[in-house]
């Protein structure tokens, strides 16, 4: 299993299999406990059910954590190729559960580049205003007010407004990823990481 992160393609498969493994190991040990206490002193009223009930905590968390990425929708294969041919010098990010009060928005891809950010939506269960909706409220929380926010649903036409970006990006002589290389921790986030951070 090759090791994932958050804005990855393929991190939501990653954390997956991750919180199936962590959430089976946790019931393993809970059961475990919990039988040896019972066939070691003949009664639950013992120290191993004691650390069995509060394992419990952290199995529990983890299947709820397990049950948000399997509600979640990824980026599509062949929707990542296309996407990765049409990015150019972008840095696009895949992936992304944005969370909200309300809903989760899944985010197929999403790219920042000079106020603008642009979004890619594969799952219909939503508005594409809502998520728009979001985005500007998180950003400009965080201090980019003044930020674009387009969610596509239509392949194509996130392609076409990549590749708009990328000639921008070009005239500009923008490097974002130099821009994310070069943030200092305990300064202002750049808006590509603040999108990513309001994601699971």
């Amino acid at each position: 299993m090759k090791k994932s992160f958050k804005g990855d393609f393929g991190y939501i498969r990653y954390r997956r299999q991750i919180g199936i493994l962590r959430t089976g190991l946790f019931l393993l040990v809970v059961l475990a406990l919990l039988f040896s206490g019972l066939f070691i002193f003949g009664s639950s009223k013992n120290y191993l059910s004691i650390i069995a009930a509060l394992l419990c905590l952290p199995a529990g968390w983890s299947a709820v954590n397990l049950i948000m990425f399997l509600r979640a929708k990824g980026c599509s294969d062949s929707s990542f190729n296309k996407i990765n041919k049409s990015k150019g010098g972008l840095l696009v990010r895949y992936d992304e559960v944005i969370t909200s009060y309300d809903k989760n928005f899944n985010v197929a891809a999403s790219t920042v580049l000079d106020k603008n950010i642009c979004c890619y939506v594969e799952d219909d269960s939503f508005d594409l205003i809502d998520l728009e909706k979001h985005i500007k409220k998180m950003m400009a929380q965080n201090g980019y007010g003044s930020y674009s926010v387009k969610a596509f649903n239509k392949l194509d036409d996130f392609c076409l407004r990549l590749s708009q970006l990328e000639r921008i990006r070009q005239e500009k002589k923008i490097d974002p990823q130099a821009l994310e290389d070069a943030w200092v921790p305990g300064t202002q986030e750049t808006a590509a990481s603040v999108l990513l951070s309001i994601s699971l």
